[in-house]
Order: C-alpha cells, then structure tokens, then sequence
C-alpha cells in the first residue's frame, strides 16, 4: 500500500496542499481528480521526490518510501519529455537500461510494449514525426518499460482517440492485474469513472472525498428513485412526500426520504408488476461538481470572513 498522510506544501503564501492522505491500494486502479490547480501535480512530484513536503508522510507498506524504491516507480509527467529525434524503439531501450536492464532485456520490454500499445509499425521512427496520440502512447511505454512496482501518471489519456484510450487502458488494468499500485490523474471523467476502482478528489489543495468509485457512488446518491412497474404510475404524484423529477407511464423518477421510497414500492407491487426499483446513483461527473462547487463555496465564505475579521 503507498500511503500519504497528512502532506502539507507551501510555494510562499500559497498552501499548495493542505494534510493531505490518503493510500493506493496494491492491485487497483485510482483516479486522483481535481481541477487545474487543485494540488494534483504537485502531489504527485512529492510521491515521487521531485519536491520535498513541508510535512507528513509517503510510505510504501508502512515505511518510508526509500530512494531506492522511488526508482522503481513508474511515472509519466504531464509535461512530456522523450527526445524528439531519437527512434521510438531505441529510446524505449535506453530508458529501460537506465533502470538496470542488460540489452537484451530492455529490447525485449521495448519490443512488448511498442506491440500491445499498437506502435509496431512507428518502432524505428523517430518520436517527432509521430502524431500526438502516438507520441502520448510512446510517453505511456516509457513509464511501463522498466516494469515498475507502482505507476503514477499524470493525464495519460490527454489527446488520445477514444481507440488509443482503450489501449491504454488495457495496459494499466493489466499492471493492477499483477499487483501493481495505479495512482492516475485524468480531466476525462468519464474514463476514470469507466477505469478506476477507487477515487480520490481534491479541491483547494484538500482531499475533499475518497473512497470506491462504487462506495462514493452511494455516499453521494441523495434521494432520488427510480421505479418501473406494468401499469400506470400516475397514482404516484399525489403520494405525500414524493416530488415527481420525471414521469412516463409506468415508469417514474422521483425524489423521496429512503422510508417514503420503500413506501411506493410496496403500493406498487399491491396495484401491478415492478419491474425496475432503486436509487439512482451520480456519475463520478456530478459527484465531481457538487464537490468541488461546494468547497469554493466555503472557501470563499472563509475569505469573506477573514476579510470582515481585518476590516
């Protein structure tokens, strides 16, 4: 298990994370989300040592993440830096012989990678005349080349097709798969929501929400229903306590406490069939907004608070 706990960062006056934690579970996949500026990157550099925190911890199975360790992660920096005019195969070579790998070894992991990435026919290219996508997968295999004990990667989905994702994210799955920690960062929701097993959000430089994808999903459901029964359902509108969101038939959705929506459901089953009935659950994109909208809002009623305070 990677763990964080309680990393503060400060860049002046500006607290660029604020006691932040949380773990990376072995074996799964989690998205770290946050807007531009939210803490993101420069939690990420403090994983890896590239910044040093002002306080807390990283460990790795309960101890300090050593140096030695740090060099086996595997990292992908948003701002990418591949040598333009190096072939594809050779610089995948060389970045794994740099990690200790004997020739033979390294073009072997080269080789691999280069095939299940789809870049085959790109191999002996040199990176600057790949397009984007392309540049961006052979960016991704350089992090995977010197197969890493733990990968984190910073927006490895920006500018791929909706082909090269499902590429890359095979490629990720299959790193959990062998008990890899993934800890990735991603503005396209939708894939984090379709890839990851676990969520972190931060907003402000604070961890506002972690947990399962599935468990967040529950925690931030409220109390919005869906039912579907053989008959008609329009007897639900004059139910006290029920606000009828949308109504087709016998199909409905409606907003009620748990106790009234268990309610419904039984008049449902004593009028006809129920065909469909449960909570409807957020996507990771509306759980996303109301966090973070939530925490500027506090953010700013504290700095309006402050301000009166001075004044």
């Amino acid at each position: 298990m990677l763990r964080l706990d309680h990393i503060n960062r400060s860049f002046g006056d500006l607290r660029a994370l604020d006691d932040v934690s949380f773990g990376v579970a072995p074996g799964r996949l989690t998205g770290f989300i946050g807007a531009n500026g939210a803490g993101k990157t420069t939690t990420m550099r403090i994983i890896l040592g590239v910044l040093a925190a002002d306080s807390g911890t990283v460990t790795l199975d309960g101890a300090p993440l050593t140096p030695a360790e740090r060099q086996t992660i595997g990292y992908m920096p948003e701002e990418r830096g591949l040598y333009p005019k190096m072939k594809v195969v050779d610089q995948l070579v060389h970045l794994a012989r740099l990690h200790g790998y004997d020739r033979t070894a390294a073009r072997r992991n080269a080789t691999d990678l280069i095939e299940s990435l789809g870049l085959a026919e790109r191999a002996d290219e040199p990176l600057e005349k790949l397009s984007l996508g392309n540049q961006q997968r052979v960016q991704i295999a350089a992090a995977l080349v010197h197969d890493p004990t733990i990968l984190v990667l910073d927006e490895p989905f920006s500018g791929l097709d909706p082909i090269a994702v499902d590429v890359v994210v095979r490629a990720l799955a299959e790193r959990a798969a062998q008990g890899v920690p993934v800890l990735f960062s991603s503005h396209q929701l939708d894939v984090v929501e379709r890839l990851c097993d676990d969520v972190v959000i931060i907003a402000g430089g604070k961890i506002q929400a972690e947990g399962s994808r599935d468990g967040l999903r529950d925690e931030f459901g409220g109390s919005r229903f869906e039912i579907a029964t053989g008959g008609d359902i329009g007897w639900l509108r004059g139910v006290p306590g029920v606000e009828v969101v949308e109504f087709t038939g016998g199909d409905a959705v409606f907003d009620a406490t748990p106790e009234t929506a268990q309610a419904v459901l039984t008049d449902a089953v004593a009028r006809s069939s129920v065909t469909r009935f449960g909570r409807l659950r957020p996507t990771l994109g509306e759980i996303f907004r109301e966090i973070t909208s939530e925490a500027a809002h506090a953010e700013q009623t504290s700095a309006q608070s402050i301000e009166e305070t001075v004044r």
